[in-house]
């Protein structure tokens, strides 16, 4: 199996060629070129041939369908069991959108633990009221329906509910709260600014195919690391973990991301997020047999958010399907640790 600095130095060679190709990526507020050579190194800007760089046919494929030439894709994927993992731009930071809405769920849980409320507690829907962007540091809201916590976190999850979201992030004391909590677990490159009505007022002032706002972002390396603690039971309950992969696994929306080509008998569990030319998807994906692993893929421009879903279904289809090893045996079929074996609730 290819390692994943392996695959970075791939990866970044086939980003210099779009690069080479006159199809520049700018930053906004920080020179790129030295956000990418912090990220991936500069030794391989100039790879010498294309076919020194890829050397299986696994590793052309990924970079064929994360090629960076119509807008900036960044993947990460983690065996759960192995923790064997790879990335492109693994590193790099691209807009959370509603991806963010796992750490949320995971801060409120915590406090769930602690005494501080229970799946019962009820809280206000936080209905976003109409305004200018950027006519105020935060969008207004008004208070709407009381709903208990649970009914809160599912419609948050499997139906990405904004006004559910910012009920929940409210309660657990705003988005300094899910900084905190994701910091404590041990994850370093995420980073939650606004709340979603404001996020969602605000949006379309930065292209994230040009620029990497830090704002409301996260590396897709940092959201597996997130996916892989709640799935292994690192930070919380066995019932806390239950509470969010659960609704991961009932997950509505992105039927055309993560689990829209894989095979039959393949388990996903996932959350989407999207903004201005921008889609993502993160989850965790099992093979029949279960075998697992976590999942971050967040693709900006492309032309179309359709065109933008079909790269996320190729993805995670390519990362199902795994790379052929000197043994010959592909990655979702490969041999796991039976104590890393435990199945999603």
């Amino acid at each position: 199996m290819a390692s994943g600095s392996q695959i970075m130095r791939v990866l970044a060679g086939a980003f210099a060629l779009a690069l080479a190709a006159g199809q520049p990526v700018q930053a906004q507020t920080t020179n790129f070129e030295a956000a990418f050579d912090s990220a991936l190194g500069t030794e391989t800007r100039a790879p010498r041939t294309f076919e020194a760089v890829y050397e299986t046919g696994f590793e052309r494929k990924l970079a064929q369908l994360a090629d960076g030439s119509d807008g900036r894709i960044g993947v990460a994927v983690l065996d759960l069991a192995t923790g064997e993992e790879f990335s492109i731009l693994g590193d790099q930071r691209f807009p959370m959108a509603s991806t963010s809405k796992i750490a949320i769920a995971a801060t409120f849980m915590e406090g769930v633990e602690q005494g501080r409320w229970t799946l019962s507690s009820e809280f206000p829907l936080l209905i976003p009221v109409r305004s200018e962007p950027f006519s105020s540091v935060k969008a207004p809201v008004r208070r709407g329906k009381h709903l208990p916590a649970s009914e809160l976190i599912e419609l948050m999850i499997t139906r990405s509910s904004n006004s559910a979201t910012d009920a929940l992030l409210a309660a657990v004391g705003g988005p300094e709260a899910v900084n905190d909590w994701v910091r404590r677990a041990g994850i370093e490159e995420f980073q939650l600014t606004r709340d979603i009505a404001t996020l969602v007022r605000d949006d379309g002032k930065v292209d994230p195919v040009r620029a990497i706002d830090l704002r409301d972002s996260a590396t897709p390396r940092a959201m597996t690391e997130l996916l892989a603690g709640l799935y292994k039971g690192r930070w919380l309950s066995d019932s806390s973990r239950k509470v969010i992969l659960g609704a991961m696994e009932r997950c509505r929306t992105g039927t055309r991301r993560i689990p829209a080509l894989l095979p039959t008998g393949a388990f996903v569990a996932h959350k989407t997020g999207s903004l201005h030319n921008t889609s993502s998807d993160i989850g965790i994906v099992r093979t029949p047999e279960g075998q697992a692993f976590a999942v971050a893929i967040y693709v900006t421009g492309q032309g179309t958010r359709l065109a933008r879903e079909h790269r996320i279904a190729e993805i995670a289809r390519a990362a199902y399907s795994g790379y052929d090893n000197p043994q010959g045996v592909t990655w979702a079929e490969a041999t796991y640790a039976s104590r890393e074996k435990a199945l999603l609730p």
